[in-house]
């Protein structure tokens, strides 16, 4: 099971801040914390950028148990 660490805004729409999930592929891992997590939490993931193991990642990307996926909320400011 791979490790999902949540940041910022999907970080507090979670209230966890990383969960341990199932799934093959990084989307698989992503769908899996939508469906714990809620719609909400699903919208602002499809924006996030998405990290495996410190490194910008593709969607289909394989993952094992030791792996670690990074969702980063756009940042704004002014």
């Amino acid at each position: 099971m791979a490790t999902l660490r949540l940041f910022a805004s999907v970080k507090q729409m979670a209230g966890t801040g990383s969960v341990v999930l199932s799934g093959a592929t990084v989307a698989d891992v992503i769908e899996e914390a939508s469906e714990r997590f809620g719609s909400e939490f699903s919208d602002i993931a499809n924006n996030c950028r998405i990290w495996l193991n410190g490194n910008p990642t593709e969607i289909d990307n394989p993952v094992s148990d030791d792996d670690e996926i990074a969702l980063l909320p756009p940042v704004s400011g002014g």
